[in-house]
Order: structure tokens, then C-alpha cells, then sequence
């Protein structure tokens, strides 16, 4: 057994390898394109790790309540602007992001008003939300007594043509002070 802080492996600093960094975990796959070019094929590949990464324990008791792991991409800017009922300002004008509010309708609601409050104090607009789609049924009943509203909120800079990392920041500030 080794103490807290030490290192897992005793392999010694080589290159950019630091033991210190070390730590004990699983589960964690990476799949990327330098290409920079945005394919179903990579989401393809994203989705083959995790079905692969099951053996890490994501599913619990029942074989249909994981732990909620996913992949994270790019914005599908054409994909989106198919499925709202909004206008979206220009690719890169505009950031989109996933809530989980917990609760019935009417805290949904407060939860959508706190966050457009806080949008606003930021100097971000929401341009407009999306019910995310769910297949509830097929998952077990551990997941399904604990499953959230999940919503995706859009925003733009509000008064003023924001993009790039400006527009990153804000949304940035708006995630972090809707955590809390």
C-alpha cells in the first residue's frame, strides 16, 4: 500500500512523464481528429471508447443505471439550427449549454428565470431554450428516479456583437455562477 501524495508508479521524471501526476484512476478515453474537421465517424469512434469503458464499473446494480458518462464535441452548429425554433445569430456568435435542473415544473422554471438573471448580469442575451430529447424508458428504475430535466440554453452577447473568447468568457462566468 503507498502513502497519500506518492506517486503510483515508480517510474522516475522522464520528458514530459512526472510521477507527481499520477493518479489512481480509470476510465477515461481520448479520441480526437487534428484535422479539425468535424465527422460522424470521430463521434462514432467517441461512442465505441465508452460502450469499451464499462468494465470501469459505470453501470451500477442495475445494467441499465450508469453513471451518467458521455463525450464532449464541438458544437453542431448545422444540427442545431435544424432542431430549435429560434433564430441563431452566426457559427461562433452563440453559445449553447446543457442543464440538469432537478425537480418539477415549477422549480424548472424558477431554475430557467435564476439563469437568465444571471445571463444577463454577465452581458449575455438567452437566445431561446431546447428540451433535450430522452429516451427514458430504457433506462432502469435506479436512473429514473433521479434523472433531471435536461434543457439546453442558448446565448449571445447581449447589445453587442460578442464572439471568440470573449463570448467564452461570459458563458464561462454564466456556468460557473449557475453551479453554485
Amino acid at each position: 500500500m503507498r502513502a497519500l501524495g506518492q506517486p503510483a508508479l515508480s517510474r522516475p521524471a522522464e520528458g514530459l512523464y512526472d510521477p507527481r501526476f499520477e493518479h489512481d484512476a480509470c476510465g477515461v478515453a481520448f479520441v480526437a481528429t487534428l484535422t479539425g474537421v468535424p465527422s460522424r465517424t470521430i463521434v462514432d469512434q467517441a461512442l465505441t471508447a465508452l460502450r469499451n469503458l464499462d468494465h470501469r464499473g459505470a453501470a451500477g446494480a442495475e445494467i441499465n443505471s450508469g453513471d451518467g458518462a458521455g463525450i464532449l464535441f464541438q458544437v453542431p452548429d448545422a444540427f442545431l439550427r435544424e432542431v430549435v425554433d429560434f433564430d441563431l445569430p452566426p457559427h461562433h456568435s452563440y453559445a449553447v449549454g446543457t442543464g440538469f435542473f432537478a425537480g418539477d415544473a415549477d422549480d424548472v422554471t424558477k431554475s430557467r428565470q435564476l439563469l437568465e438573471e444571471i445571463a444577463a448580469e454577465e452581458g449575455l442575451q438567452v437566445l431561446g431554450w431546447r428540451e433535450v430529447p430522452v429516451q427514458a424508458e430504457v433506462l432502469g428504475s435506479t436512473a429514473r428516479s433521479a434523472m433531471p430535466t435536461f434543457v439546453q440554453v442558448f446565448v449571445a452577447g447581449a447589445g453587442s456583437r460578442v464572439s471568440g473568447m470573449a463570448l467564452e468568457r461570459r458563458a464561462f462566468c454564466l456556468r460557473k455562477r449557475a453551479e453554485k
